[in-house]
């Protein structure tokens, strides 16, 4: 199984996303979210297929997540506009990402990798 692994270098659970993934031999395509974020159709389907709240895409600790004062505007925005506020900026976007094509997970919990990539 090769997944595809959106993350950013810098950020420590990116790399602790990839030492796992790395420890369990699952071959992945590295894609550097900062420098190739997906495009607003790529963070559709993966919000579909995830199954999770769109909320749960924002990067919301991040420093351009409150310089956008994105905390106010979610709450009020369709999920059209919160897609396209995602798709403007990749440090927008929690990250790691990790998908496969039909299942998707967003962040890094070892329990949640363990069960959908194993």
């Amino acid at each position: 199984m090769t997944v595809t692994f959106y993350w950013y270098p810098k950020c420590g659970t990116c790399r602790n996303a990839k030492k796992w993934l790395d420890s369990h031999n699952i071959q992945y395509e590295a894609i550097h979210i900062a420098e190739n974020p997906p495009s607003r159709q790529q963070i559709e389907e993966l919000y579909k297929k995830s199954g999770l709240d769109i909320k749960t895409f924002f990067n919301t600790s991040g420093q351009k997540y409150r310089e956008l004062g994105i905390k106010d505007r979610i709450k009020e925005a369709s999920i059209g506009e919160l897609l396209d506020i995602l798709s403007s900026d990749g440090m927008l976007i929690k990250r790691p990402i990790v998908t496969d094509g039909s299942s998707v997970s967003v962040g890094f919990k070892e329990e949640e990798f363990t069960e959908k990539w194993l």
